[in-house]
């Protein structure tokens, strides 16, 4: 018989004030918190002042890249003697401490991280940010699912941080309050981010992209301004659907435009699947007990096999350059680790393995004001290869895109050429040539 008044007392029983949670984490706990929106504030700054006060004089954590909350908590520079980091993605906001070894990336294929932490990882505390208790006892991770609901589950302790403002998200997103340890309430609304700038190039190249996604096709976007600018030109497509590691705001406006019906998906007809959302109110509005949305773990909407039951399965990333060879790197400049490889390849694979899907990787043709060419003979010694050559499909720049897919190593150095700036062509013929490719 369901019984909604034991859920409300056990919830009662370990509701608790943030300082109370974070007593019992101990020196050399290993903790995973919430990425994105789901960074969980009052528990993060309740970790932080144990820190900063001496309390608690040791930690290790695992996140996605820092949003204000935790870069001001427990990953805050003045608490990096202190505090052992590991990146599972470098971003903007700790792409210098990684850099200098404050932090430390952890090399993965995005659908493989929960299997990491549950094969390899000791996890004593998770923390994160939840919807409110529905009345069957459930709470939802909301905007954020990828590796959280998997460290969750075995973490020896699991506090959640309920706030108000949180979507309640459909899916396989649940957590219920038999599972959790201890709950805070902390209501505050969700962080904004801004929508990433758009370049010219940028909107050449979505032009240009846009011709290879036909009409029914599932499609899954990366993040930046190149990826987004496609959902601008996509105006004349008829039922689209999603698919998607990353759900930002341009997808969002397809379907407020009806051009993302999802009704033509083979895989979870009409519901729109995503493992991490962030945008602005309007999405969380749109989010919320909604369920054409389904949030799954990453282990799930980036598994190659997965991605490749959606037909028409339309992959569009970016990479920071590519070679000769087809090779393309997305995570490594000027030396350093400038990004992860994040769920890139695994779209690449399940794209293409999937009925007349396609993946497609575009990019600006040069960098630095159109000095540099970001297509070279070779990826520079030490650079990491995200997409191998024998994964990368479609390329494309603002000069043109090419199918490298059946191409000799021959086909594919005049092709890849071809949509260089015309100022390199040259000296890239002329390297190919030492490289015997020609």
């Amino acid at each position: 018989m369901f019984d909604q008044g034991l859920f409300d007392a056990e919830y009662r029983r370990k509701l608790t004030s943030a300082d109370e949670a974070v007593g019992p984490v101990a020196d050399g706990c290993f903790l995973i918190f919430g990425t994105g929106l789901t960074e969980p504030p009052a528990l993060l700054w309740a970790l932080a002042n144990r820190l900063r006060a001496g309390d608690l004089k040791r930690l290790r954590v695992l996140s996605g890249p820092p949003m204000q909350t935790a870069a001001e908590t427990v990953l805050a520079p003045d608490l990096a003697d202190c505090v052992e980091r590991w990146s599972m993605f470098v971003g903007a906001s700790d792409r210098g401490a990684v850099q200098v070894g404050l932090d430390y990336y952890l090399p993965n294929h995005f659908h493989q991280l929960p299997r990491l932490i549950t094969d390899h990882m000791q996890v004593d505390v998770v923390i994160a940010t939840v919807s409110p208790m529905d009345r069957a006892g459930f709470f939802t991770f909301g905007t954020s699912n990828d590796f959280i609901t998997t460290a969750a589950r075995c973490a020896k302790r699991l506090i959640l941080e309920v706030n108000e403002h949180m979507p309640r998200v459909h899916g396989d997103s649940r957590v219920h309050i038999s599972e959790v340890t201890a709950v805070v309430e902390h209501h505050e609304p969700l962080l904004e981010p801004e929508r990433p700038p758009i370049e010219p190039p940028d909107e050449t190249i979505a032009r240009r992209v846009v011709e290879l996604v036909p009409d029914g096709a599932t499609i899954q976007l990366g993040v930046g301004g190149m990826p987004q600018a496609v959902c601008g030109f996509l105006s004349g497509h008829r039922d689209l659907g999603i698919h998607t590691e990353y759900l930002g705001d341009g997808m969002i406006d397809l379907i407020k435009q009806g051009i993302v019906t999802g009704a033509r998906k083979t895989l979870h007809p009409r519901q729109h699947v995503f493992t991490v959302a962030v945008g602005d109110h309007e999405m969380l509005n749109m989010l919320h007990d909604n369920p054409s949305f389904a949030s799954h773990p990453v282990s799930y909407t980036n598994c190659p096999a997965v991605i490749a039951r959606n037909h028409r399965m339309i992959s569009i990333n970016s990479v920071i350059e590519v070679d000769l060879l087809g090779q393309a790197n997305a995570e490594f400049l000027a030396g350093h680790q400038f990004s992860g490889s994040g769920g890139q390849l695994d779209f690449v694979r399940g794209a293409y393995d999937a009925p007349e899907g396609k993946s497609i990787l575009a990019f600006h043709a040069t960098a630095r004001g159109g000095t540099v060419s970001r297509i070279v003979p070779r990826l520079a010694s030490g650079a990491m290869v995200t997409t191998p050559r024998n994964d990368t499909h479609y390329l494309a720049t603002e000069f043109g895109v090419a199918n490298l897919k059946g191409m000799s190593t021959r086909e594919r150095a005049l092709a890849i050429i071809d949509l260089a700036a015309p100022a390199f062509r040259d000296e890239l013929l002329r390297a190919a040539e030492d490289m015997y490719l020609l």
